[in-house]
């Protein structure tokens, strides 16, 4: 460490750091500074189910908020797929419920943000019907088995009380079957609601539903009265739950919701509360989705990473890919887009790629791809979980230890993200490897260089890679700041020789001792 402070201090002494190196690092000047004190740009998403993060302080005294044919299980029961109810149009497991709610949740923050959490995001919270709640009656009250909107604001003051963000999932695409206004507007033809729905034989079930699912009716997203509601009028729903303390919204099915609504959500958002996000649920590949939204839930990097490190997709192929996808996406949308590897409604990552080291190998890209790194509740110790209902299960408090390998390794991934700037809020650029998966995130300093190589195989892989980064020096040499490891700079090449399944980070070794740094003039 006193040889790493002496060579900052020599360097800083020849007025290098702070200056350009070049007329390059010129042009990219308040770039990097810009992005960091945004927010939105590479913060760290920790997901929760409202019902399933943390049991409510006394059980009983919450039964009668769960009428029948509703049920409430017990915190140590896993949830099983049920059987499809006709008459209520739902799955009976929709409507089984362990109790969580805002104020079990908030005793729980201290757990988030240890772990190094910035935004807490939370699926729907609305006045609806099943557990899951993405079935709306009234977008404005909050379910009284998770609280009120006085707990909403006073959850969005705690947080940031510990310097974190709000961010809530706005389900405006549908609301539910039983919701009052489609209720009216389904007896009545003459009903003020009519018009938000739509209605015809031309629908199997006389009126559109979202995915065929008849316990969702979709809202007639062009009517102005319908974007009134949502966004427009300032009595809104976007509107009001953003001046009481949040953040910023997940918009569930976004793809759904065309570019012109989402367009008019982000800009009364931001009108409102400027600096507030927009993420929206957009499988698709990312490609011309902004500025409609601030971000999207990255699907397209999802899977390349999943096939990637389960040896479906060839590292070079997923190399170009990648490339593609930030040349055409752009850094600064990326960087606001939530990079997932698994949540309520994908298996759980644990259960999707069961081998520890190849599960490693994708959390590691993760945490260092352009992105904000998404932890779905729970993953980060490890929790298993198939298809739905299985994935929801409840938190495992009792796996929160320090001698638990994937919570210990998770903290690890968050420390070295935030320990690096470049893995934040740094450009991309490819390493040339053909065997190897290889990038390199950067920012106008050198000293900010990540470099990360991964090996997807079963066998060793020996392979020479060349960088791109005219400012990394000759003979000196790059370490691992997760192992300590040294890799020596030839010619802008690395000779490397990766384990299966390894992931080896470099940084620059800024001074090896003796006072001199080859570093000097390019800090």
């Amino acid at each position: 460490m006193k040889t790493i402070l002496a060579a900052l201090a020599f360097a800083c002494s020849s007025g290098a750091i702070g200056a350009p190196a070049n007329k390059f690092d010129a042009e990219l000047k308040g770039r990097f500074d810009a992005r960091e004190k945004d927010w939105r740009n590479g913060a760290i998403v920790y997901q929760v189910l409202p019902d399933r993060f943390a049991p409510p302080a006394n059980l009983d005294a919450k039964r009668p908020l769960y009428p029948a044919p509703k049920i409430l299980r017990r915190w140590d029961e896993t949830p099983k797929r049920g059987q499809y109810l006709p008459e209520a149009k739902l799955w009976s497991h929709e409507i089984e419920f362990w109790g969580g709610d805002l104020q079990s949740l908030t005793a729980k923050l201290d757990h988030v943000q240890q772990l190094g959490a910035d935004v807490l995001y939370l699926n729907p919270i609305h006045l609806a019907y099943t557990n899951h709640k993405y079935d709306a009656f009234d977008y404005q009250a909050v379910s009284p088995e998770f609280g009120t909107r006085a707990d909403v604001k006073a959850l969005a003051q705690n947080l940031h009380a510990r310097g974190m963000k709000l961010v809530l999932d706005g389900v405006f695409n549908h609301m539910g079957r039983n919701a009052p206004k489609f209720k009216d507007a389904e007896a009545n033809p003459k009903s003020p609601w009519r018009d938000w729905f739509y209605f015809g034989p031309q629908y199997q079930s006389g009126t559109r539903i979202w995915w065929l699912a008849e316990n969702l009716p979709e809202l007639n997203l062009e009517l102005p009265a319908v974007q009134d509601h949502v966004f427009r009028a300032k009595d809104s729903v976007v509107r009001s739950y953003l001046r009481e303390g949040v953040d910023g919204w997940r918009l569930d099915v976004a793809v759904d919701m065309g570019f012109e609504f989402l367009l008019g959500l982000t800009q009364a958002a931001h009108a409102e509360k400027p600096g507030s996000l927009v993420v929206g649920e957009i499988a698709n590949y990312p490609k011309e989705w902004f500025p409609a939204v601030d971000g999207v839930m990255n699907f397209t990097l999802r899977e390349i990473l999943l096939r990637l490190a389960d040896g479906r997709l060839a590292p070079a192929l997923a190399q170009r890919m990648v490339d593609r996808m930030v040349a055409e996406s752009g850094v600064d949308n990326l960087l606001k887009s939530w990079l997932m590897l698994d949540n309520h409604d994908t298996p759980r990552l644990a259960t999707a790629l069961p081998d520890p080291a190849r599960r490693r190998l994708a959390q590691l890209l993760q945490f260092t791809l352009p992105g904000a790194p998404h932890l779905y509740y729970g993953s980060e110790l490890g929790m298993s979980g198939g298809d739905d209902p299985e994935m929801r299960a409840p938190m495992r408090w009792d796996q929160v230890r320090d001698d638990n390998p994937d919570y210990a390794w998770t903290k690890k991934l968050i420390a070295l993200r935030k320990a690096q700037r470049a893995l934040r809020v740094g450009d991309y650029r490819p390493v040339t490897a053909e065997r190897l998966f290889a990038f390199e995130r950067h920012t106008d300093r050198a000293r900010d260089t990540v470099i990360v190589v991964a090996n997807p195989a079963k066998e060793t892989v020996t392979e020479t890679v060349m960088l791109g980064n005219s400012k990394l020096m000759n003979i000196w040499m790059l370490v691992d700041p997760l192992t300590g490891q040294k890799t020596q700079i030839s010619n802008g090449l690395l000779h490397l020789t990766l384990a299966p399944h390894e992931v080896r980070v470099l940084i620059p070794e800024l001074s090896p001792g003796g006072g001199y740094s080859a570093y000097k003039r390019v800090q």
